[in-house]
């Protein structure tokens, strides 16, 4: 089964990992910047680059065996800290494991960048099929534009996993998946193995990322959607997070927060986003209530949901209509700005920081303000009403 990354309209096609079509710019400041800058600016940087042996518990970073060059950014934590002005979001010491980046252009790859710009150690699952394009495409520099932080670093990736997190555990894996070729010289790819492969090369960590969904038949409206279909798109998409907070938080440090990004489509009509798609994100942002209760009592973990935007992010445009999405949201929304994918990834590492440490359970809008509209302002029938415009 095919599970793939999230991002723009949180709908997945096959990922492919070529370099961005845009480069995320980066420049350093704090809260109560310009609002007209970057956003990505708002957050300060305290990381470095450094290359050390690739850990074990992964055949795939195994050196000696594939040549392959992992490298490890460990973020700097000295004894004096700068004193920075405002509420800089400060996470060094911390580490996040994020599930779902197989490119450089989603929301999984802003999120990434924004958390380890506030100092965050990164770690990665991609997708298993994914593995091998995503880590030369790393290796051989393609994406050295877009992995730029405010300091003029490039953000570093210690490990990636492989992973495919419809599948919890080695018993669960169907034969077909295990002998086919895409998965061959992998490992350790259930979300069980990939826990424990964590908990062996690092004991802990403490964030927690979903940025992966799937939809095989989301092309199909729901009445032809079938009970295959409708299954996976939940698996993959819902559950999968379910899966990954359960195995992974009893080695989550006690104040961590974990997150998952949903789609304004949980709640309200989007023609063409179907095949259960919506579905899975009604079911993800109800899982996120409930999950937010019982990690919270049982392990003293936040989790919250981001409702984003559509980005026009590779995944998205499988679709086909993500421009007109992008293009909906610019005539309709409050904010008349296309949403860029750090703002998403911003927002992600404060709902990841202590400065939301009293917020749990919530879905949380970035999306211009969209999701607050009850009609289409740039229909005719509104034509006379005088609404102001960005022309």
């Amino acid at each position: 089964m095919a599970q793939t990354i999230a991002s723009g309209l949180q709908m997945m096609a096959k990922p492919s990992v070529n370099s961005s079509r845009k480069v995320l710019n980066s420049s350093a400041a704090v809260f109560g910047a310009n609002p007209k800058t970057n956003s990505f600016s708002m957050l300060s940087s305290a990381s470095s680059i450094a290359s050390v042996k690739p850990v074990s518990c992964n055949i795939i970073s195994m050196q000696s065996k594939s040549g392959k060059v992992i490298t490890r950014a460990m973020s700097q934590s000295t004894d004096s800290k700068p004193t920075l002005p405002g509420l800089p979001i400060d996470l060094r010491g911390k580490r996040a494991f994020i599930a779902g980046i197989a490119d450089d252009n989603g929301y999984g790859w802003a999120i990434a960048k924004s958390l380890a710009a506030a100092g965050a150690e990164i770690l990665v699952g991609t997708w298993v099929p994914a593995l091998n394009i995503f880590e030369t495409s790393l290796r051989r520099g393609k994406f050295n534009a877009s992995r730029v932080l405010p300091d003029g670093s490039l953000m570093e990736i210690t490990k990636v996993y492989p992973l495919d997190a419809v599948f919890d555990n080695p018993e669960d894996v169907p034969e077909d998946i295990k002998t086919n070729k895409r998965y061959a010289g992998s490992s350790n790819w259930t979300v069980q193995e990939v826990a424990e492969c964590v908990k062996k090369d690092f004991g802990t960590i403490d964030i927690l990322v979903h940025s992966l969904a799937n939809g095989p038949e989301v092309s199909k409206p729901l009445l032809e959607t079938s009970r295959k279909g409708y299954l996976a798109a939940i698996s993959a998409s819902s559950y999968s997070y379910v899966s990954l907070l359960k195995h992974f938080i009893p080695i989550m440090n006690p104040g961590g927060a974990s997150l998952s990004l949903t789609y304004i489509a949980s709640e309200r009509i989007i023609p063409g986003y179907g095949g259960g798609m919506s579905s899975a994100k009604a079911a993800l942002e109800s899982d996120t209530r409930v999950l937010a209760f019982e990690a919270g009592r049982r392990y003293k973990v936040r989790v919250n949901t981001i409702s984003a935007g559509p980005l026009g992010s590779r995944a998205a445009k499988a679709i086909g209509f993500i421009d007109t999405m992008i293009e909906y949201s610019i005539n309709n929304a409050p904010l008349q700005k296309e949403l860029a994918a750090d703002e998403v990834g911003n927002a992600a590492a404060f709902l990841l920081s202590p400065l939301s440490s009293a917020i749990t359970g919530s879905v949380v809008y970035v999306d211009n303000g969209l999701n607050a509209m009850g009609v289409a302002v740039d229909s005719p029938v509104f034509g006379e009403l005088n609404i102001p415009k960005d022309n």
